[in-house]
């Protein structure tokens, strides 16, 4: 590391700590050329995800954007902020585990899918009827049928439809 004084890049480090919650290390470094101190930071760079459209555009993910598509289904259903965003926070660590730098928009539905479905049924069918864009009531009902055809666990519990 170069000193911002002499220049020169002859140093040690004489302290290291984490600060921002283990996500940055702070270095305080002694010049061993003119003596000086000075402190340096040291992050993970962030990667941003691309998602590719199903038009093959691929535009940045966008957590707030997954966030509102869940809100639209959950509206006037007795589910939390926190649980919709615990379901981005899934997503979000799903896609950053499976995907380096570009992740496939139906991958990201999918996954929205499957978390609504253990949440809340009509949340589910909601956002799946917008997600998959059914052409006419038999789409709707033909994934409408494996929820039918198997008892779930509703909200309190209990096995119903």
């Amino acid at each position: 590391m170069k000193c911002p004084f002499c220049k020169k890049d002859h140093d040690r480090v004489v302290d290291s700590r984490t600060a921002s919650d283990g996500h940055i290390v702070r270095r305080r470094r002694e010049c061993l050329e003119c003596r000086r101190r000075f402190t340096t930071y040291e992050r993970i760079e962030d990667i941003p995800v691309r998602v590719i459209k199903k038009d093959s555009r691929r535009v940045p993910f966008d957590r707030k954007k997954v966030l509102n598509g869940i809100i639209k289904a959950c509206e006037k259903r007795p589910i939390s902020v926190a649980a919709m965003e615990k379901i981005v926070d899934t997503v979000e660590r799903e896609v950053h585990s499976f995907f380096d730098r570009e992740v496939p928009s139906k991958f990201i539905g999918e996954m929205v899918m499957k978390e609504l479905r253990i949440l809340d049924q009509v949340a589910y069918v909601r956002f799946a009827s917008v997600y998959r864009a059914f052409k006419d009531a038999s789409e709707f009902f033909d994934e409408l049928r494996p929820m039918l055809e198997e008892p779930c666990t509703n909200g309190d519990g209990k096995k119903g439809r």
